[in-house]
């Protein structure tokens, strides 16, 4: 990316997940990107790890190309309100915002400005993130940079905005979601005799070797399944248990509930 130079607005969570992510892929280098926190004793905390931050969110997009806005759906319309004199249509922006639509985003600006949503996972901080992408755009080099921000840091996959809020669900929340499930599992592990840490451990690699199963090997869930069970064995009875018990269902739902306010969190603070 040369020098081109990025604004993550709002350093929190997600924007310092982002952030360590591209700094970790050597995506851009520390000095070409700028970060904003809104308190000042957070700035100062960033300025000591050596980064270039400030609460003046106008301010870091001046010099910047690409500006990418990791704020809260509470706190969007007071940023972009805050920017928009100083946003111009070479900026191309990157709104990690959850359930603000690319036309509100626009429409607050007055700005033909590139838009493009994106929705990562704070697994993007040890480049493992699986990233959305959606634009209503035909601008391809903005598209490709996004993607290419976003490959460097884990997976990435273009689709139509109106699942954006299914995307949420699905890769943001799913994070926790599936962290969840470990966590059960190491539960489960701690009950049957293993101590905390070695059951996490052997849960958490469990739960990857599964998962690169199904990525390296294009494969069915159900097809490793029925590898391992035998009839009348040890875990098709375990897993006919979690069944009875709403494992499959809880999730499906999980997943719909979360889908369904993600579509309607942005709106319900709009001014």
């Amino acid at each position: 990316m040369g020098n081109m130079k990025i604004a993550i607005l709002g350093f929190g969570n997600i924007g310092s997940a982002i952030g360590y992510g591209l700094l970790h892929s050597q995506m851009v280098n520390k000095e070409d990107l700028i970060v904003t926190r809104k308190k000042e004793i957070h700035v100062e905390e960033l300025k000591a790890k050596g980064f270039n931050a400030t609460s003046n969110n106008s301010e870091a997009i001046k010099n910047s190309q690409v500006i990418i806005i990791a704020v809260t759906p509470q706190q969007l319309n007071g940023l972009l309100n805050e920017i928009k004199e100083y946003v111009t249509n070479e900026h191309t922006i990157i709104s990690v915002v959850s359930g603000a639509s690319i036309k509100q985003i626009k429409n607050k600006l007055s700005v033909q400005a590139t838009v493009i949503r994106a929705m990562p996972n704070t697994a993007i901080a040890i480049s493992e993130s699986m990233t959305c992408i959606a634009t209503e755009e035909k601008n391809t080099d903005a598209i490709n940079l996004a993607k290419t921000i976003f490959d460097s840091v884990g997976k990435t996959i273009e689709i139509r905005e109106e699942l954006m809020g299914a995307a949420t669900s699905l890769c943001a929340c799913g994070i926790a979601f599936f962290l969840r499930a470990i966590r059960a599992a190491s539960q489960g592990g701690i009950e049957i005799g293993f101590h905390a840490e070695e059951s996490l451990f052997m849960a958490a690699q469990t739960a990857k070797g599964a998962a690169a199963m199904l990525l390296k090997e294009g494969k069915h869930p159900e097809r490793e399944i029925d590898k391992v069970t035998t009839p009348q064995g040890i875990t098709i009875s375990g897993l006919n248990e979690m069944e009875h018990n709403g494992f499959s269902s809880s999730m499906i739902k999980g997943i719909v509930t979360a889908a369904e306010k993600a579509e309607k969190i942005y709106s319900n603070h709009e001014e």
